[in-house]
């Protein structure tokens, strides 16, 4: 039996301000649904991704900034690195492990993101 990740929640002030952060960095916005006062359903997912993260003002208690350690695996570390300094976002430099190579940044909020350039000698590694 398969069990897909498919959505997480990631908690915010700012549903707007949240919304253009990820688009901005390329993110889809897949959908932006009102559906009272109450409830706005916005849910992105990052390019290439099977997985979504919705914008959470009410949905959990989690409070916003509190996700740490979300992970991205991209093809070029360092282009997308490029990618999130030209899109204004403060990135960290390149991290070089055994296991891949790391950029490291956060949303508005202060939810962390890592992505991870996988190394050759991974199974997963695609050039």
């Amino acid at each position: 039996m398969d069990w897909k990740l498919e959505l997480i929640a990631v908690p915010v002030t700012d549903l707007d301000r949240a919304k253009d952060f990820y688009v901005g960095i390329g993110f889809n916005a897949d959908h932006d649904h009102t559906v009272s006062e109450e409830v706005r359903f916005i849910q992105l997912t990052p390019p290439g991704s099977a997985c979504s993260i919705v914008l959470d003002a009410n949905f959990t208690e989690m409070a916003p900034g509190s996700v740490k350690g979300l992970q991205c695996v991209v093809k070029d570390a360092a282009a997308a690195r490029e990618s999130l300094l030209a899109a204004g976002v403060e990135a960290s430099d390149l991290d070089d492990q055994a296991w891949g190579t790391f950029v490291y940044f956060s949303d508005p909020d202060g939810n962390s993101w890592a992505l991870q350039q996988l190394p050759e000698w991974s199974p997963s590694y695609q050039a």
